[in-house]
Formats: C-alpha cells, structure tokens, sequence
C-alpha cells in the first residue's frame, strides 16, 4: 500500500535505517491463507467471552485516539475497537471520511487536519491507530507532525515490503486509480515515524506478507517494536488479544514508553503473543 504525492516525500535519514531502495521482494501470502480470512468472524466473536479479561487493561489518561479504517472499509469497521477503547477512558474517533479508497485527492489533507485538531481540542499530544493501509496513513502523518502524536500503533500494515506484496494491491489500484509503484516511490514507507511505534502483525495474515509489517530496527528511533497475534487480516482490528495489546501501548504515560512485556496475565501473554523474533 502507499501514500498519497500531495505530503511531503520522506527520504532515508541514515545508511542503517531501511529504505525503499532495500524492502525485500516478499511474495503475498499463500490462497490458503487467503481462504482463512473468513475466521474474522470468529475472531469477533471471541470478544464477548474475553469481555471480563478486556477490562482489566490498565485504564487510559482521557487522551485522544484517532483511528484510521483498512482499505475499502470505513469508521464503521473500527467503531468494536473504539467503543472498547472509550470504555477504557480515551477520547476516540474514526477518520470521518466515508469507505477508505485509497489516498485520493484530499485525503490526507483531511486526515491532516482531523489530526490538527484533535490535538488543538485535547491541548494534549494524539495516539494514533492505524488497520492496513490506514497504518500507512498514521505513519505518514507522525513523520510530518510529530509535535502533535504521542505514539503510533499498526495493524497488519504492508510498510517494508515491496508494494506488491499483499493480496490487495490491485484493488487498492482499482479503487484508488494511482499506481502502486509509482506511489511508493514517492515516500520511505519502511522508515520509523520518531515517536513510539508499535507494529501488530500475523504470521497467518492472508492479505499482507507478514515480513512487511515488521518494523526494522532504527538508528533514529530506538522506541519501536513488533508484536505477534494470532489473528487474520480482516480480523486483526476485532481481535481480542491485539485490544489488549493496543490498550496496554495507549496506557503508557507520555515519555516513559517502554517494550511490550510478554509476561504476565495470568501466563496467558507468553502464548498469545509468540516471539516476534523467533526463526
């Protein structure tokens, strides 16, 4: 997936941090795993009995968190996420922009401004969420306003490998009308944004190379890290073990991030989120 050529290009900052130049040629997932989105529903469904769990994340600060829809999918996709958010004590709010075609003219400049003023209203700095290509959109805007974000959260988001390896890019041609390559070129999609920058992935995602997700290390930014779920694509954003994750990210005081510990919750943490590092 890719940004829109209306914000400013972004160029490597250092020889050790990743480049476009160097994303790694990665094939899209597997049609089995393609087939497996369907367990979304599940995945939801799981929610209701993790209810109780859910609401022993540690509560929020009242910040504003403003979350960006997947592609072809709109506010309506995230309100599950949001609503469990709100209940936490943040100030959420989808993107305000209708189904999420693709950075069409104006989009970003929309999403620009949405991030303006919740900063502006809060008097506070933004988390900032992204599901897929809405990641895109949160990294993008955290490199050009940094003063204003707090930290940025991905799900399932394709920034370091190549612009086709998803199963989705040529919708996001079709629906966009712009060419993948010719818009990835404009921008360092795999360069960190330099604010705390958590990277939610699946090895089991059907529509994205999971090895497009991951974060690399970076000498500008050493606040970033990747978290593994079981979860698919479609499913990532309603996911009971990637809410959690998400809330425990959102509750760190501002200035004091810290690695997501995969210890605790009863020893369920230590299965739920495998070692994103591991062969």
């Amino acid at each position: 997936m890719a940004t829109s050529s209306n914000a400013r290009v972004r160029k490597p900052k250092s020889e050790a941090d990743p480049s476009p130049d160097t994303a790694p040629n990665m094939p899209p997932p597997s049609l089995a795993l393609l087939a497996m989105e369907f367990r979304a529903f599940w995945e939801f469904g799981a929610v209701f009995p993790s209810w109780p769990l859910l609401q022993q994340a540690q509560s929020g600060d009242g910040h504003a968190v403003v979350v960006f829809p997947g592609l072809a999918s709109g506010d309506g996709a995230t309100v599950p996420l949001r609503r469990y958010l709100d209940s936490l004590g943040y100030q959420t709010q989808g993107w305000s922009q209708g189904i999420n075609f693709g950075p069409r003219a104006g989009v970003l400049t929309s999403a620009k401004d949405l991030l303006t003023e919740a900063f502006a209203k809060s008097g506070r700095k933004v988390s900032v969420i992204g599901w897929s290509l809405g990641g895109i959109y949160a990294r993008e805007l955290a490199k050009e306003l940094p003063h204003m974000v707090r930290g940025v959260i991905t799900l399932g988001t394709p920034f370091a490998g190549t612009p086709k390896s998803t199963n989705a890019w040529r919708v996001y041609e079709l629906t966009s009308g712009r060419d993948i390559h010719r818009e990835s070129e404009s921008f360092n999609l795999p360069e960190a944004p330099p604010v705390p920058t958590t990277s939610l992935f699946s090895r089991t995602d059907g529509i994205v190379a999971w090895q497009g997700s991951i974060q690399a290390p970076s000498s500008v930014n050493p606040n970033t890290e990747n978290i593994e779920v079981f979860a698919s694509h479609v499913g990532i954003g309603l996911n009971p073990s990637a809410w959690w994750a998400v809330a425990d990210r959102l509750a760190q005081a501002e200035g004091q991030w810290k690695p997501f510990d995969r210890n605790g919750l009863y020893g369920l943490k230590a299965w739920l989120y495998p070692d994103p590092n591991r062969g």
